[in-house]
């Protein structure tokens, strides 16, 4: 189970990330590099978990036109990742150019593509907030219809919250990836995330991957907050 846990590296310095895989990495295969450590750290983020020989997750959640996120894709794949996202919002034309730039450098390098994932309603939000920004329809009524549009422009999968995990593999079949923020051990603060659930919950709602940051990175000793994390 220890390889469908997603760290969720969310710090500011090298330091810190080090800090986090030499704690975790015994016991983690996969590190998210999102816009903290990104934007922070740049490429030198990327290379020191690949000196772990660790797989990426980068999570920059492309949202552009869709030129633009044709091109931003095929530097993703130089960087060696085994996956990154886009905002599905972004429509079908944006995630079909993902694609297909992903693929192009892909096959140029001569290396498998990375997965490529829609995001589709962040876990900060309710339907409330929906609302407020004018999608009128419940938030799992919006993650259905945005992994439609995923799956119909090739990607490989979604992220979203763990109350649409059921509905999204109703919906679009086993084969397709779901990645599940939004995780929280039992008892748990949830911080500024609405939609959450448990690791075990999550799995067993049929997640392919779960991402766990602040209650494993913030705790006084990682790995064993990871080891105690009840997953079955």
């Amino acid at each position: 189970m220890k390889d469908r846990i997603i760290i969720a590296l969310d710090v500011n310095t090298l330091k810190e990330e080090e800090r986090l895989l030499d704690a975790l990495s015994s016991e983690a295969q996969v590190f998210k590099i999102g816009m903290e450590l990104f934007y922070s750290c740049g490429v030198k983020a990327i290379e020191l978990v690949k000196k772990y020989d660790k797989d990426i997750f980068l999570d920059l959640k492309f949202h552009d036109i869709p030129n633009t996120v044709y091109a931003a894709s095929k530097v993703a794949v130089r960087f060696g990742v085994f996956m990154f996202n886009v905002h599905a919002s972004g429509g079908i034309d944006m995630m079909k150019k993902a694609v297909e730039g992903a693929e192009e450098e892909s096959e140029k390098l001569g290396m498998a593509r990375p997965k490529i994932l829609g995001v589709t309603v962040l876990t900060s939000l309710n339907k409330t907030a929906l609302n407020k920004i004018g999608i009128l329809k419940t938030p799992e009524e919006e993650v259905l219809n945005l992994a439609g549009l995923a799956k119909e422009a090739g990607l490989d999968g979604v992220v979203a919250s763990p109350e649409e995990i059921t509905a999204i593999r109703k919906n679009t079949g086993k084969d397709f990836l779901i990645v599940t923020p939004g995780v929280r051990p039992e008892g748990s603060e949830t911080g500024d995330q609405k939609r959450v659930t448990t690791p075990k919950e999550a799995f067993q709602r049929g997640a392919d991957y779960i991402v766990i940051g602040r209650p494993v990175t913030k705790a006084k000793d990682p790995a064993k907050a990871l080891k105690q994390l009840e997953l079955a």
